[in-house]
């Protein structure tokens, strides 16, 4: 048999023909291609770690089922669509939104103070540092109570009055049309949600907006904010927002929920088989990722609006039209201003997104309702 010279080699080191005594082959120099001994430990640690972690996973997955039992047992049976469903999902939105709106405050922060002095600082780390270093880590959770209640009631009355919506609207066109149009039915329940939900939204915005805002903060906190603005300016100081709210939050939400709706559908018409097929968590996964990808979208669509809400709440003088106020803070920064602030936006808001369709899902699941998205085309009439 012809072997190539370096096996030939190889041949003469291990058996010598002089001497008929087989050699021991020299040391030589570790290619960057040949295994590394040294490292197996570390694949087996890996492997522990990987074992480890899937039946933590296999007993949290065991604890959720039975604790989702629980709650079905005691709740009774929900029917889809009856005043008990809608107010499981009232709920399920007041968690989504009012947990992750506060877990990114410190993000809220350092966006709203630059969306009124773009100058104030140079970046995210720097801001932080600052505020650190003079109020502590309460300071860079300045606003975090008015956010909280206010994006738990926004929360709660966006995504129960959007099922409603939704349901009311798709059974007044019928199914098929329901279908056919069905982007433009998103948009519709979800703008209708979103007039509600920022009516209940506006008064916390104001408060959470003003102590961001002034540096040091105006208000020790939210009910100091609420009783202080209403004792100057009456029930409206809390309510001077409320247009550019809603010209922010309805366009975000419109796309929010749409472009949701549509992602998620789009995701499993490109996987195969069907939703029904793939487990809880990996709609779960596709909810968070059709999330992501909507907040993107949402950010841009009404970041201009948001930085108003800003400047608005920050320096709207007593008695001033809503008008007078928008073109004077719109002479003040121009049209660039009107996208202060974006880049950070557009994280949290994509975070935000993601991890609310991610939450709101597995609460959902929890009590055993279908999650949102990716349903089927009615059946056609033969």
């Amino acid at each position: 048999m012809t072997l190539f010279p370096s096996h030939q080699i190889l041949q003469q080191n291990f058996c010598n023909p002089l001497n008929g005594r087989r050699q021991a082959a020299p040391q030589t120099k570790a290619t960057p291609f040949q295994a590394r001994p040294e490292l197996y430990g570390a694949f087996s640690v890996t492997d522990d770690v990987k074992a480890k972690a899937q039946k933590l996973s296999k007993e949290a997955q065991a604890e959720f089922d039975k604790a989702s039992k629980a709650a079905q047992a005691n709740s009774g049976h929900i029917e889809l669509y009856s005043p008990k469903y809608y107010a499981a999902c009232t709920f399920g939105g007041l968690l989504a939104c009012g947990l992750t709106h506060t877990a990114v405050t410190p993000l809220d922060l350092v966006k709203c103070r630059r969306q009124v002095d773009s100058k104030l600082y140079k970046g995210n780390f720097q801001a932080w540092g600052l505020i650190y270093r003079a109020d502590g880590l309460r300071g860079i959770f300045t606003g975090w109570s008015p956010t909280f209640f206010g994006y738990s009631a926004q929360g709660a009355f966006k995504y129960g009055w959007y099922e409603y919506f939704k349901k009311t609207y798709s059974d007044a066109v019928g199914p098929e049309n329901a279908h056919k149009y069905k982007t433009g039915l998103y948009l519709a329940a979800s703008a209708s949600a979103e007039f509600l939900a920022d009516i209940a939204l506006c008064p916390f915005e104001a408060v959470k907006v003003r102590m961001q805002t002034t540096i040091p903060p105006a208000y020790t906190g939210m009910l100091n904010g609420i009783s202080t603005i209403t004792a100057a300016e009456g029930i409206g100081g809390l309510y001077k927002g409320l247009y550019p709210l809603w010209g922010r939050q309805i366009p975000y939400t419109m796309m929010k929920f749409a472009s949701f709706e549509t992602i998620v559908e789009e995701i499993y018409a490109r996987l195969p088989g069907q939703k029904s097929d793939y487990s809880k968590l990996t709609q779960t996964g596709v909810s968070f990722t059709g999330g992501y990808l909507a907040g993107i979208l949402c950010a841009i669509v009404s970041h201009p609006a948001d930085v108003l809400v800003s400047k608005l709440n920050a320096n709207r003088g007593a008695g001033e039209g809503f008008g007078a106020a928008v073109a004077r803070n719109y002479r003040d920064i121009g049209f660039m201003g009107l996208w202060n602030g974006l880049p950070v936006r557009i994280v949290m808001i994509g975070t935000l997104t993601g991890l609310q369709w991610m939450i709101y899902d597995y609460f959902k699941i929890f009590m055993g309702f279908p999650t949102t998205g990716g349903a089927a085309p009615p059946a056609e009439k033969k």
